[in-house]
């Protein structure tokens, strides 16, 4: 078999996608655990747990009207839960390349949009840019884990079908 043909190997090193939702779905579920967050009325407040296997994790309270903005996660995979409220995810059906460009035009077709809520969650690959809202008149609650944990984040700010590279951020300046 040519080598382009060959089976893909499963990614063996650390946590897959299905092992990290299952994680921040359990944690969701823990509602005691999730209603010891501190919650600020004003702005995002966050918790930095243990995750499976190395994984980065955090518990993160989302006032609402607050959000992410539009961003990657470096190259790592993830998943996220809504443990109480609800959240909206806007995220991109496309594969962004990661580097050599400064601004994009997105095609059309490429927004997706879902709501999160009740213990729902969503596993994504390392190509994933999203963003995440709390577009409620609640506080909302979610949990995150990411493997490997998060070597840098990409900042994107989007006009229409255009995404402009804005910022990278090192591991500590969102800690």
């Amino acid at each position: 078999m040519p080598a382009s043909a060959a089976p893909r190997a499963p990614h063996s090193e650390g946590p897959g996608e299905a092992e990290l939702l299952d994680f921040v779905r359990r944690v969701a579920a823990d509602t005691a655990y999730v209603g010891s967050l501190p919650l600020d009325p004003e702005g995002r407040t966050w918790l930095r747990l243990e995750g499976p296997g190395g994984s980065e994790a955090w518990l993160i309270g989302w006032p609402p009207g607050t959000g992410t903005g539009w961003h990657d996660h470096g190259g790592s995979r993830g998943a996220f839960a809504a443990a109480s409220g609800a959240l909206t995810e806007q995220s991109l059906a496309a594969r962004i390349p990661t580097e050599g460009w400064r601004t994009l035009e997105l095609a059309d077709g490429v927004d997706r949009e879902r709501v999160l809520s009740d213990g729902r969650g969503r596993a994504f690959g390392p190509h994933h840019v999203h963003q995440v809202l709390n577009q409620s008149e609640e506080h909302a609650v979610s949990v995150h884990a990411y493997y490997p944990p998060l070597p840098l984040m990409r900042r994107y700010s989007r006009t229409g079908q255009v995404l402009r590279l804005e910022h990278v951020e090192q591991p500590g300046e969102w800690e």
